[in-house]
């Protein structure tokens, strides 16, 4: 009787869910719960942008387009990408394996499942888990059993090293409240908020307010406090770390949080405990919604989560074997080990980064992987030429003077990695800060550190992308590469990371700060021309939908470097580029893209388009003899 019970239960679940396929974000209603307002208890996030820059982005893409990519950003892909490392697997084998691992895992949670299910869950994770995997088989049909989530090869041609696992999502979560009865309830931050849509937990440095009286093991709902606009005129959330929240409407930020739910978990420590220690999980999340399975710790060596442009590019720059190719910004390492394997690990990738530690990341994958031709050097991209006769090769081409600020380059240079590892890393949630190099068992400058000092020097887990920064060893540093020494060269630039996804704010990006993070991609881009040789090969990408920063660079390159020219690109799975120029706010903003032709060869991945990847551009240069 129960076990019937429970399937005309899943039967019933399953209809209303299929019944409210596309993605409305309206509450499931089944009659034994009260359910809170539809509008407050939904993720249904709107991005904001500056107001400059958002006339900008419409004027490039159209003011409907731009609608749609706007809210694309605000949610994750709907499926993790797995590149295989072919030297030491297939991607049939891989699929056999991960098939097996979700199974056992399967197993587990209905295992558990057998169990009463906690208060305020609507059902528990075996029932979610089998809805979740039937959803997926009447739009897929998944490799495996039946109870499998979509696994699959990927379906675009060229790419046969990479697998496809759909997740689920966006989910109409029943929080299981009473009338007139608050709902406990934590507001993470922002970033925080972007990791666990992309599979993370909640971590203690993530978590700013929590309802008070909440012990370990309750029931807790997840929302996200998303910068606001203060009255200095900066950003930020509006209330201290360790605020208690009421859940009443007389809470002044109980309106901020309409439409910014994210799941429902269970805590692991109380509330007094969260604010107390610095790391650990705070809140074990059991209903998302957005589902993506975790593969940390997951055939390491064997596979490698990376977005689909990512690996991409490393295919346009068509390595072979024998050469030597440059990675210029290479951490933390993705693009240089699809190279390599493309490669055969026969030849020598010269990966390159400008922090000790991420060229340590670097190191540390390669060997994850047994690639023996990655050579790793701590380097400054704008400072790869290196200097002859007491100057820089750079400095005899460079003729742009309109050079960005040393604020801008910094900002640039603090932007995210376009290899968005996107569940592996998101379970580790390590921080990408270290103590400062200067510092050495404690000392500096011959003087022991302050605790309050050691402990701001730590490393502290985070919830956000990034192996663990704290390796320790010593990497090789270089002083520069003599130019015409690279068959190819990949420049995948800093920068604005307006592509990548979910996005929650967007609102510190300014026309200033976007127009530098162009000019410092061409300073760049000038060092990569002259380490190539002639009738060698450039590839530029970004993780931005600014023109700014793909077509207008490409406008640039082929403007000034007369013996560079676009080539066709393999596998070719974008869009074509923006075409035409864009002269904004009384001619005081000017910038040229593509010509028709132009844009038919470079790749632009449009988050909104069908492809459901993160914003993303690249462009293939061959060196022809050079005039200088």
């Amino acid at each position: 009787m129960k076990k019937a019970r429970a399937a005309s239960s899943l039967l019933l679940l399953r209809r209303r869910n299929l019944t409210s396929a596309a993605p409305s974000l309206q509450m499931d209603s089944p009659s034994s719960f009260s359910l809170p307002p539809p509008e407050r208890y939904i993720y249904n996030p709107t991005l904001r942008w500056n107001p400059e820059v958002e006339e900008y982005f419409n004027a490039a893409y159209g003011a409907d387009h731009f609608a749609r990519i706007s809210k694309s950003l605000t949610h994750p892909s709907s499926y993790s990408c797995i590149r295989v490392n072919t030297l030491k697997s297939t991607s049939e084998a891989v699929i056999r394996k991960l098939i097996a691992i979700l199974n056992e895992k399967r197993l587990e949670n209905a295992a558990e499942g057998d169990e009463v299910p906690k208060e305020g869950s609507l059902l528990d994770s075996s029932i979610r888990n089998v809805i979740d995997s039937r959803l997926l088989q009447d739009n897929d049909t998944p490799i495996g059993t039946s109870e499998s989530p979509s696994i699959c090869k990927c379906p675009y041609p060229g790419l046969d090293n990479v697998v496809f696992v759909k997740g689920s999502g966006p989910h109409m979560l029943q929080y299981g409240i009473q009338p007139c009865q608050p709902m406990k309830e934590v507001i993470v931050s922002r970033k925080c908020a972007e990791a666990v849509l992309r599979g993370a937990q909640v971590y203690v440095p993530g978590v700013l307010a929590c309802s008070a009286h909440v012990e370990k093991g309750d029931v807790i709902a997840v929302s996200v406090a998303v910068e606001q606009r203060m009255s200095d005129g900066g950003w930020g959330v509006g209330f201290t770390r360790g605020t208690v929240l009421q859940g009443l409407e007389s809470d002044p930020h109980y309106h901020e949080r309409n439409g910014l739910y994210i799941g429902q978990g269970t805590t692991s420590l109380s509330r007094a405990s969260m604010f107390r220690v610095s790391e650990g999980i705070a809140v074990e999340m059991t209903n998302r919604v957005y589902k993506l399975p975790s593969f940390y710790d997951v055939l390491e060596g064997e596979i490698f989560l990376q977005n689909l442009p990512s690996i991409v590019t490393a295919y346009v720059l068509d390595p072979r074997e024998g050469e030597r190719i440059l990675d210029m910004c290479a951490a933390p390492g993705g693009k240089t080990t699809a190279i390599a394997i493309l490669m055969r690990d026969n030849g020598e990738v010269v990966a390159t980064d400008r922090s000790h530690n991420k060229v340590m990341d670097v190191l540390k994958l390669a060997a994850e992987m047994d690639l023996t031709c990655i050579k790793a050097y701590k380097l400054d991209a704008l400072k790869s030429v290196q200097r002859t006769n007491g100057m820089l090769y750079s400095e005899k081409t460079d003729s742009n003077n309109d050079e960005p600020d040393i604020a801008a380059v910094n900002s640039c240079l603090s932007s995210f990695s376009t290899d968005v590892k996107i569940n592996i890393e998101m379970e580790k949630c390590s921080i990408n800060a270290t103590p400062s190099e200067t510092v050495s068992n404690g000392k500096t400058d011959g003087r022991h550190l302050s605790n309050a000092a050691k402990r701001k020097n730590a490393p502290r887990q985070r919830n956000g992308p990034g192996r663990n920064q704290s390796l320790g060893g010593r990497v090789e540093t270089s002083k520069g590469f003599m130019p015409n020494s690279f068959d190819r060269v990949l420049l995948d630039a800093p920068c604005s990371a307006l592509g990548l996804r979910p996005r929650l704010f967007a609102g510190e990006e300014t026309m200033e700060s976007l127009r530098n993070h162009g000019k410092y991609q061409r300073r760049m881009f000038d060092q990569a021309v002259q380490l190539v040789r002639p009738g060698g090969v450039i590839v530029y990408s970004t993780c931005t939908i600014n023109p700014g920063e793909n077509e207008a660079l490409v406008r640039y390159a082929l403007d000034k470097y007369k013996f560079l020219s676009l080539a066709s690109q393999h596998p070719k799975i974008g869009g074509p580029g923006i075409v035409g120029r864009c002269d904004l706010f009384g001619g005081k903003y000017v910038e040229e893209w593509l010509t028709e032709n132009e844009s038919e060869l470079v790749q632009r991945f449009d988050p909104s388009s069908s492809l459901d990847t993160i914003g993303f551009f690249i462009a293939k240069f061959v060196v022809g003899e050079k005039d200088f």
